[in-house]
């Protein structure tokens, strides 16, 4: 894996990194959570959330920009000492485990129940392991290029969801704010677990190449979410009447059911199959950063080493229990409030001080 800093990523490998954490999971039930919040409003709490995410974004890139060549987990002993730090970096550390067990948990769920129904999970787990372990172990400037490869293949997928088009009522979609700002801002609530990945810009930043775009990056890795989660939330509300996307767990998935093609009938399973490289890109960023964090609090032991062990015990874990459907929506629900404190309060938190520590600084050399 990495050696402190060598391997360096383009703008576009950036870019398709953050996204590719950022579309996930979410995509398949995000149309349901934001009907049941606020109506058919819920597209305007996707803008509401994106813009919290850019905002919040931006000032990830302004505390990094300040420290180039150092990642979150080599700040944070600088910030608050060795033993704070510690404690502060194994914190990071449960975060992006959580992350990638509750990515990967869903992903188990969602395929034992519409395509492996016979398949135990520990024997997926497995099975995913495999790539998982080559991409990783090579650091992340494979991983990224990973990130981008799957991104161009998997462009056909929101034209095939187009194709849903002929059947829609757009009358579904009016009145805009039919009852209120309070239903769309609680709805935009919701939004922040499905943003969720610009945070990673914390470890990522230090490894791109052209630093003066990661500004431009992070808001274009944003903004093409953005696009992707409208396009899919609007093509459900204007397909599905209000009360009846609400009944569905997945509505994305439901509404592929509705497409059929002479040559292909049952095109959600194959979308579903094809959508698991897209779950990969999410899953693999918060499995590396994961181990890049350890590493720092287990420096002795080599990272590849870790990225072993680390694999067997995930294998192991999903052996001995397969979470249910009522723990994957709490380990969901958990990971969305632990990813509101790390990605929108922890910027706030330590941009104020950071920027009036280097302006003090600057104020005393004049």
């Amino acid at each position: 894996m990495n050696k402190l800093i060598p391997p360096k990523l383009t703008v576009l490998q950036y870019i398709f990194l953050i996204h590719g954490t950022q579309v996930g999971i979410g995509v398949l039930s995000m149309p349901r959570e934001l009907a049941e919040a606020a109506g058919t409003d819920g597209w305007i709490s996707l803008l509401i959330g994106w813009g919290a995410a850019v905002i919040a974004s931006l000032l990830i890139i302004s505390v990094m920009k300040r420290y180039p060549n150092h990642t979150i987990v080599e700040l944070l002993p600088l910030f608050l000492g060795k033993w704070v730090g510690g404690a502060a970096i194994a914190l990071v550390i449960l975060y992006c485990l959580l992350a990638c067990i509750t990515v990967i948990g869903n992903t188990v769920g969602i395929l034992n129940i519409w395509i492996l129904t016979q398949t135990p999970g520990y024997l997926i787990v497995f099975l995913f392991v495999i790539p998982t372990y080559v991409i990783l172990k090579k650091g992340i400037h494979v991983l990224a290029r990973y990130s981008e490869l799957i991104f161009y293949l998997t462009l056909w997928m929101p034209i095939v969801l187009t194709t849903t088009l002929s059947d829609s009522h757009w009358l579904n979609l009016l009145p805009v704010v039919k009852e209120g700002w309070g239903p769309i801002i609680s709805g935009a609530r919701l939004t922040v677990y499905s943003f969720l990945g610009f945070e990673l810009a914390f470890f990522a930043y230090p490894f791109l190449h052209n630093k003066k775009y990661a500004a431009l990056g992070i808001v274009a890795a944003n903004t093409w979410s953005l696009l992707v989660f409208l396009h899919v939330t609007i093509l459900c509300f204007t397909y599905f009447s209000p009360d009846e996307i609400t009944k569905y767990t997945w509505p994305t998935l439901i509404l592929l059911k509705g497409i059929e093609y002479r040559f292909l009938e049952r095109v959600d399973i194959t979308f579903l199959s094809f959508y698991l490289m897209v779950l990969s890109t999410t899953i693999l960023p918060y499995v590396y950063f994961t181990i890049l964090s350890s590493s720092h609090l287990l420096k002795k032991w080599d990272p590849v080493k870790q990225l072993k062990v680390f694999l067997i015990l995930l294998v192991a874990a999903f052996w001995l229990y397969t979470p249910t459907f009522m723990d994957l929506r709490r380990l969901t629900e958990l990971w969305s409030h632990a990813g509101l404190i790390f990605g929108y309060f922890v910027p706030l938190l330590i941009s104020g001080p950071i920027w009036l520590y280097h302006r003090s600084a600057k104020g005393r050399k004049i």
